[in-house]
């Protein structure tokens, strides 16, 4: 519903300290502006192919050290396009080909920036054996 909470917020500062985070939103319910002063780089996209933007931007940033998350069907090329790709089925649910796409599947973002926040979980999840 276009609300970050207190808790996303200390976890997007807490890793800017050590990577730099781009948050990339159509901001649907204009309330990206709360991110600025976070340590992340926000960009609004503006009406239009977000599909492709969003994809556009992590091959700019460099796919194969780039890490993305999303939940709508406008993130299922960043996600794919990701070195890991990872899908958010919270309470507003998630486009099943965004969480086809993902290679971690989580229910809360708080969850996603916690496994980055603590890269032994991250390598645990995506361990192939």
């Amino acid at each position: 519903d276009g609300v970050v909470p207190d808790a996303v917020l200390e976890r997007l500062r807490a890793l800017s300290n050590g990577v730099r985070v781009h948050v990339v939103t159509a901001d649907t319910f204009g309330t990206a502006a709360r991110l600025h002063g976070q340590g992340v780089q926000v960009q609004v996209l503006a009406p239009g192919d977000h599909i492709e933007a969003k994809a556009v931007l992590v091959r700019a940033l460099g796919a194969s050290h780039t890490i993305a998350v999303g939940n709508g069907s406008n993130d299922e090329a960043m996600v794919r396009e990701a070195a890991v790709g990872m899908a958010v089925v919270g309470r507003e649910g998630a486009s099943a080909r965004t969480v086809l796409a993902a290679d971690i599947v989580v229910t809360r973002i708080e969850d996603a920036l916690d496994l980055l926040l603590t890269p032994a979980r991250l390598v645990a999840t995506l361990r192939t054996r």
